[in-house]
């Protein structure tokens, strides 16, 4: 089996901003629906762990990019597609087409932003059916670019959640679009800091 890299946390806060990004494309999706879609691959990898038909591996001392996940269903490109259209078609029942293209949307992208890190371990086909060639351009082995790439990510996400919520009619309620913002943006900051240090 190819070998789905790396750390149950890492790249999390990148798939977060960009999920947190996403709310500029239409305010009606919910952030909660949102935040669920960009870690889709990994809700339903967890199942399969337990099913031992998908397994992570942590070597001693950890840190960041050195657990070795084998996610050759749930991460493989064909695998990652029926994963998020199933997760749009649950939302387009839910709510209408547009917030289901666009949670599918945001589904998919967490196999495009592991596709950037991962170190060509991804199968295109489910369990690495035919043997075709593994994707991966490597990002985790640079682990200070990838960090800057996951912090850009967020930043730059949680800026685009901040500048849509404000531009909605005040709810007049205690949870302002700062207050969400600034919660998102440390807990992601957070996150990457122990990530980064292997905590």
């Amino acid at each position: 089996m190819a070998a789905a890299a790396n750390s149950t946390t890492t790249v999390i806060t990148g798939h977060f901003g960009l999920a947190a990004g996403a709310k500029s494309a239409d305010y009606r999706a919910p952030l909660w629906s949102l935040m669920l879609a960009t870690v889709w691959l990994d809700v339903v990898f967890v199942p399969l762990v337990l099913l031992k038909i998908e397994s992570i591996d942590t070597p001693p001392g950890g840190g960041y990019g050195t657990s070795v996940i084998h996610a050759d269903y749930t991460h493989s490109l064909l695998g990652a597609l029926i994963l998020s259209a199933a997760f749009g078609a649950v939302a387009w029942w839910r709510w209408d087409r547009r917030l289901g293209l666009l949670l599918g949307a945001v589904a998919f992208s967490h196999w495009v932003l592991d596709l950037i890190v991962h170190r060509g371990d991804m199968p295109i086909l489910p369990g690495n059916a035919g043997d075709l060639p593994l994707l991966g351009f490597g990002l985790w082995r640079v682990p200070v670019a990838s960090i800057l790439v996951e912090a850009a990510l967020l930043v730059a996400g949680v800026f685009l959640y901040w500048r849509a919520a404000k531009s909605l009619p005040s709810q007049g309620g205690r949870v302002t679009p700062s207050l969400v913002a600034g919660a998102l943006l440390l807990s992601g900051a957070i996150v990457l800091t122990l990530d980064a240090l292997g905590l």
